[in-house]
């Protein structure tokens, strides 16, 4: 158990058994009563941010999450298999943890893993990832119907929006946290 003068952005609680990450805090100590602090909190399952207020010196529990190095490796149908960069341990992690981000992962891509206890929480991808485009239909020139962008399949299956001059073959840059197109690779 840990107290409210522990609070710290990162620090990770365990609130009616949900994990909550702390994103800001402040310690608050006003001319009349007793202090206070106030925090905004992050669910780490969900992504829900809400705004929570402990009283100054309550007890509260920590929870230890550890963020690790992992390479991914492949698909087992309902199961994401990464090795541990440190000990060449294999971890299974299901597709409900990691979401939206098997729309950027390829083989061999190094990634980081939240665990608590051993369990996988949520994956951390880099901020920006190198895709090559697998199938797009032709550009047309002087079709501006669109705001000049076409539907584009990437080798992960993810199908995105792309300038019209883009063609099958290419590579792009791509964010990982809003699928969006950054650029073309040379």
């Amino acid at each position: 158990m840990a107290s409210t003068a522990d609070i710290k952005n990162g620090v990770v609680l365990n609130i009616d058994g949900q994990l909550w990450s702390v994103v800001e805090f402040q310690h608050v100590k006003p001319g009349k009563g007793g202090a206070f602090v106030r925090t905004k909190l992050k669910n780490i399952m969900s992504g829900k941010v809400v705004d929570k207020t402990f009283n100054a010196g309550a007890k509260i529990e920590t929870e230890n999450v550890d963020r690790r190095d992992f390479t991914y490796l492949y698909n087992d149908g309902d199961n994401f298999v990464f090795m541990d960069v440190a000990d060449y341990d294999q971890l299974n992690v299901s597709k409900t943890i990691v979401g939206d981000s098997a729309n950027f992962l390829l083989q061999n891509q190094q990634v980081q893993i939240a665990l608590n206890n051993g369990n996988p929480l949520y994956i951390e991808l880099p901020a920006s990832v190198i895709l090559e485009v697998t199938y797009t239909e032709p550009g047309l020139q002087g079709d501006r119907s669109s705001a000049g962008t076409k539907p584009a399949t990437v080798e992960t299956g993810y199908e995105m929006q792309v300038p019209l001059f883009l063609e099958t073959g290419t590579k792009i840059k791509v964010d990982t946290r809003t699928g969006d197109y950054l650029g073309r690779i040379s």
